[in-house]
């Protein structure tokens, strides 16, 4: 297992990447230590003086107003915890949480938020024995920061919530304790440095990213498949069409697909004598309509590597002249947009597959034979594959919805616009399952018209992944029970065995970069 150096501000997606697979232990670099004691003396001198600071000697939101007395500042940041760990619904999983913790960490060791060193160290510690705080997905609206899951999160951390361990629900305190792990018990304003931010909404917005990845990348891969299936022409992706329009992800994408159909004999077949002058736009316009969602997802990607590099809770300190200033980087728009801006790229993505499948198993647009059967009537053959994938293409429509343009004010209007990222992060998941069945199902789809096409053979890259689905799945020649072919076509999408078909090209572009 390598070892990450949270060296604040300076995370990549690569490291982002390493956390939320669970490869790596994380620890503190020395040299970030000095602004955390500074910041912390700050805090602390703040809640010896007479002066009211929010968060230090005040209550919270619309009680900002109450000061607190001196000998109660720890209890307030212990009552904050436990009355805002009020999260409802299915427990986040252990890829969020990791990086949940990582990017606090993160936030904290800028040296902005107050808190001693040992709230980092502690944690890193969670992190590092591989526990995972018990946090309910639902209840933050994405402003005045993740209140409800970071508080859960907290709450682990004080030896009062739950973990998981093992994928089992035990008592914080007991797995602290088995893992050698102090309780932390909170001073003055770190209950609010730790739950103020936007990490619950930026980890769920990078899980989706990272898990679409290979989707993404199969997307591309099985889209080849389809258009050398259906016969389709490689002249929609010359360079130069896209050139004079500059977009850069359609450039991209025409690339991918050049690399991914050199070499096809499919495509020499029928190079000349062809009477179809141009392709249906599910073909022909791939690069414009993929391309576009790389773009999307590229600015997604640059987004919330910025964010989880920020320091977002509220007030801020600054050390070096001695202010405590109080601001909103706990409202979470940015992460808000992004998200709604992945999920129109994730829903068209799926969308333009669905429309592959249905040109496939039409005869008079493909020339295969109908729904990809050679005895149809007696054979249905792929008809209500295509009825499945349009139904998930139809949900991903409903889910793509934008977020963030609804606000419902909360703390009796003291937090009167808030940005709904949790949710519109938390429900690209969903989406992501569903564009996967989709191409699952249109990978089942185009290498059924490959069979009509043998003995003629596709490229090396396109013929790798049809090799590799009929290792498990055989030839569709006559009916049968055809959702366990799905689940297992579909696995390949979401597992990266078809993505390293593209990642084993040569010369091909990052498809993150420019991040």
């Amino acid at each position: 297992m390598t070892t990450i150096h949270l060296d604040p501000g300076h995370l990549t997606l690569d490291h982002l990447n390493a956390i939320h697979a669970g490869v790596c232990q994380l620890v503190l670099p020395e040299a970030a230590r000095g602004g955390v004691r500074a910041s912390h003396a700050m805090v602390k001198a703040a809640a010896e003086g007479d002066a009211p600071v929010y968060g230090v000697n005040t209550g919270f939101g619309k009680l900002a107003n109450k000061r607190i007395d001196k000998d109660q500042l720890a209890t307030l940041q212990r009552n904050l915890i436990r009355s805002h760990s009020v999260g409802v619904g299915e427990p986040l999983a252990a890829p969020i949480m990791r990086l949940m913790m990582a990017t606090k960490a993160a936030s904290l060791a800028r040296g902005y938020s107050g808190c001693r060193e040992l709230v980092i160290d502690t944690l890193l510690a969670v992190h590092n024995a591989g526990l995972v705080p018990y946090v309910p997905s639902q209840g933050s609206v994405g402003a005045s920061g993740d209140l409800a899951p970071l508080s859960h999160m907290t709450l682990a951390l004080m030896g009062e919530g739950d973990m998981l361990v093992d994928g089992l629900r035990v008592p914080a305190l007991q797995a602290l304790q088995q893992a050698g792990i102090t309780p932390l018990q909170l001073e003055a304003k770190e209950g609010l440095a730790l739950i103020n931010g936007t990490q619950t909404s930026t980890a769920l917005a990078l899980h989706a990213l990272l898990s679409f990845e290979p989707v993404l990348e199969a997307a591309l891969v099985i889209g080849a498949l389809t258009l050398d299936a259906a016969r389709g022409s490689d002249g929609p992706f010359d360079p130069r069409i896209h050139a004079v329009r500059g977009q850069p992800g359609q450039i991209d994408v025409a690339q991918y697909y050049r690399a991914l159909l050199a070499g096809s004999a499919i495509r020499q077949s029928h190079a000349e004598g062809d009477d179809r002058v141009q392709d249906p736009y599910c073909l022909r316009c791939q690069p414009q309509v993929v391309g576009a969602c790389l773009d999307q997802l590229r600015h997604a990607a640059r987004i919330l590597l910025i964010e989880a590099n920020a320091v977002t809770d509220n007030p801020l300190v600054f050390a070096d002249n001695g202010a405590m200033i109080s601001g909103g980087n706990f409202h979470a728009e940015p992460v808000a947009l992004a998200a709604d801006g992945m999920a129109l790229a994730i829903a068209e993505v799926g969308a333009i597959a669905e429309r592959r499948i249905a040109m496939l198993i039409d005869a008079s647009v493909s020339r295969l034979p109908p729904f990809l059967t050679a005895d149809a009537g007696l054979n249905s053959g792929f008809m209500i594959a295509h009825v499945t994938a349009a139904s998930l293409a139809s949900e991903n429509k409903s889910m793509a919805h934008p977020a963030s343009v609804d606000s419902l004010p909360t703390s009796a209007n003291q937090e009167d616009h808030v940005s709904m990222a949790t949710f519109a992060a938390r429900r690209l998941q969903a989406m992501i399952s569903n564009t996967a069945n989709i191409l699952g199902i249109e990978l089942l789809a185009a290498a059924q018209g490959i069979e009509f096409l043998r003995p003629l053979q596709s490229s090396a890259a396109l013929e790798a992944v049809h090799a590799l689905l009929r290792k498990d799945v055989p030839a569709h020649h006559v009916d049968r029970y055809l959702a366990p072919d799905m689940a297992h076509a579909t696995q390949l999408v979401r597992d990266g065995s078809v993505a390293k078909v593209l990642r084993s090209l040569s010369g091909l572009p990052t498809l993150w970069v420019p991040v």
